[in-house]
């Protein structure tokens, strides 16, 4: 069976967001980092690997040429082969578009009877959840999303997922995909033996020309043509002013609290 794992490089956010003049992100001033939520996906896979022995791992990334080097760390922590789909013409591509040209690639893979298909939640520079839920529905398979716990028994998978208020337990039969949070693993690390090997792992690039025979590939349902939204501008939040601490019994800082709002026309 196949685990294919979908992976994003995204900027480094847990520092000053880079902006250009024009308002949009300017990831080249930025680091890149694999998304955090797709680290416990490729571990979710990695652990049904390690409990079966026919399991192969596949990660797969649209982005630019620079993200090869994120597959290849990620082929160092135990995955067997990795994929690229590159092209000028999936720029620009909204998360309508991603997961067409992710679903196109899935196909072209073959997708077969006992394949899983793992995402993370969501990515840290969108934040939309969007692409995992849409390659589901493009593909024509059940999903599980925020799994935080899977057990794999014959071609049946129990999932169980967190709600706002609690936990569902799901199964499901594969071919499925499942979205993957923080609390379902620890992602592991790369192994040295794993680096030394990583070089030698079976590594494909896909451009438009591998993929445009795929019935999910036409030129209005890709990039920026193909994408119905688009963002408008990205920026870092205003730094907000110093709190002022009020000091007292309840009673007084009660009326200091009344005089600051009453000064402030606020009441």
């Amino acid at each position: 069976m196949k685990c294919i794992v979908c992976v994003k490089q995204v900027p480094d956010t847990s520092g000053k967001v880079a902006v250009k003049p024009d308002g949009t992100m300017d990831r080249s001033k930025m680091a890149a980092i694999t998304n955090p939520d797709d680290l416990n996906a490729v571990e979710a896979a990695l652990t049904l690997k390690d409990h079966q022995s026919d399991v192969k791992v596949v990660v797969v990334s649209m982005g630019p040429p620079p993200a090869a080097r994120m597959l290849r760390e990620l082929l160092a922590m135990g995955c067997d082969e990795a994929v690229l789909i590159s092209g000028r013409e999936f720029g620009g591509s909204d998360t309508f578009a991603t997961s067409q040209i992710l679903a196109a690639a899935i196909q072209h893979m073959g997708l077969e009877r006992d394949d899983v298909i793992f995402c993370g939640r969501q990515a840290i520079d969108g934040d939309t959840a969007q692409v995992g839920p849409q390659i589901a529905e493009k593909l024509g398979i059940p999903q599980v999303t925020y799994a935080a716990e899977i057990q794999k028994t014959g071609d049946t998978l129990t999932v169980r997922r967190m709600l706002e208020d609690g936990y569902m337990t799901i199964q499901v039969q594969t071919p499925c995909l499942i979205t993957c949070i923080k609390e379902l693993n620890t992602p592991r690390y790369q192994t040295v033996r794993g680096i030394l090997e990583c070089d030698q792992k079976p590594y494909q690039v896909y451009d438009y020309e591998t993929l445009k025979d795929e019935p999910l590939i036409e030129p209005d349902t890709i990039g920026l043509k193909g994408s119905p939204t688009n963002v408008y501008k990205s920026f870092s939040p205003p730094v907000k002013g110093a709190g002022q601490m009020l000091e007292g019994s309840g009673r007084e800082t009660v009326d200091q609290l009344f005089g600051i709002l009453a000064e402030k026309h606020i009441i």
